[in-house]
């Protein structure tokens, strides 16, 4: 009776042993294929790559999991925002100071906010380039941040600092801060946007639509009248997919002009149509500034607009090389700084 208890358990003990190790094959097997997966896939080693990247708060929880949760329980904001007021009398203080536009603001964080109410239809990445324009800059994120605020919008805004003293390149600090902003989250509209320009009324969408949008239809400067026929600078909006479509901005407009005009002619070569809000509606102050030493009007500008047919494909976001120096995360902005060596 003892021997038949022990081989029966014995018998028991071998088929546990058995099921084990088969467990720890069908696991070694599918460790390997995942593994295998994940190396072949970009997108997969990318989103590896920034999951680790996620700060972890409390227990097990991260930011962007915290987030979600809360947004998964919020309804969806509505089309048009009950805060709006329509046509806004903007006053520049000489000495406003930046501890000032923070303490007005302490909902945002990073350049960061969402609204807490709904859940907003468009994640916007606000892309404004500069150098040795910091009064301007101050002014603008003085009257941006609550303007954005009350069109109930979740967005970041991003400062594209351009060090050295190679010529300005706006139009390269564009997609340098497409580039960069896209590594914190998978925007869906991008607002290309001038340091020296500050929207008056907040009727004026800062969404992307279904073509590629102009905002700017007049200003202080030119009577609000648009500048030109085909005019597509000072502020634009172009979705994450209508910015990779054209290949992003051209690399090659070094000094002031020329790559706004560069840009409309690769939108309408991809046969998309520029719109534009209401003139009563896309009215900007322009705060008056001279010529920037550095930026001196680009006498190639011509020469190369007749070229963008043949180059747009090799020249942009494919071709944008850029030394990083620092990503800088400020309460009211993330900054972005970067050198245009002279290999650049």
């Amino acid at each position: 009776m003892g021997f038949f208890m022990t081989f029966h358990l014995s018998y028991k003990f071998r088929l546990l042993l058995l099921f084990l190790l088969c467990l720890t094959v069908l696991g070694w097997a599918t460790s390997n294929y995942f593994v295998g997966a994940i190396q072949e896939i970009p997108k997969a080693k990318d989103f590896m790559a920034n999951f680790n990247k996620v700060l972890v708060w409390g227990k097990g929880k991260t930011l962007t999991q915290e987030a979600s949760v809360k947004e998964a329980d919020l309804n969806n904001c509505p089309s048009v925002s009950p805060y709006l007021r329509g046509q806004n009398k903007l006053v520049f203080k000489p000495d406003l100071t930046l501890e000032e536009v923070e303490a007005k603001n302490p909902k945002v964080h990073r350049g960061r906010y969402h609204p807490e109410e709904c859940k907003a239809s468009q994640r916007v990445a606000i892309l404004i380039p500069h150098r040795n324009r910091e009064k301007h800059l101050l002014y603008l994120l003085e009257h941006l941040h609550p303007f954005l605020q009350r069109q109930q919008l979740d967005y970041g805004i991003y400062v594209i600092h351009q060090a050295g003293s190679k010529k300005f390149n706006r139009a390269k600090l564009l997609n340098v801060g497409y580039l960069e902003a896209l590594k914190d989250e998978n925007w869906d509209c991008f607002i290309f946007h001038d340091v020296d320009l500050v929207p008056e009324n907040d009727l004026n969408i800062y969404k992307c639509e279904e073509q590629p949008k102009h905002l700017v239809v007049g200003r202080n400067s030119t009577g609000y009248r648009l500048r030109y026929n085909g005019y597509f600078g000072g502020v634009t909006a172009l979705s994450r997919e209508q910015f990779f479509k054209v290949n992003g901005f051209s690399n090659n407009y070094w000094g002031w002009g020329g790559e706004d005009d560069d840009l409309r002619l690769r939108v309408e070569l991809h046969r998309m149509k520029i719109i534009r809000p209401m003139p009563n509606v896309g009215k900007y102050t322009m705060i008056f500034h001279t010529r920037d030493r550095g930026n001196e009007v680009n006498i190639e500008r011509m020469k190369l607009l007749h070229q963008v047919s043949q180059v747009w494909r090799t020249d942009g976001l494919t071709s944008c090389i850029y030394k990083l120096l620092s990503v800088d995360y400020n309460p009211l902005y993330t900054n972005i700084t970067v050198d245009f060596w002279s290999g650049a």
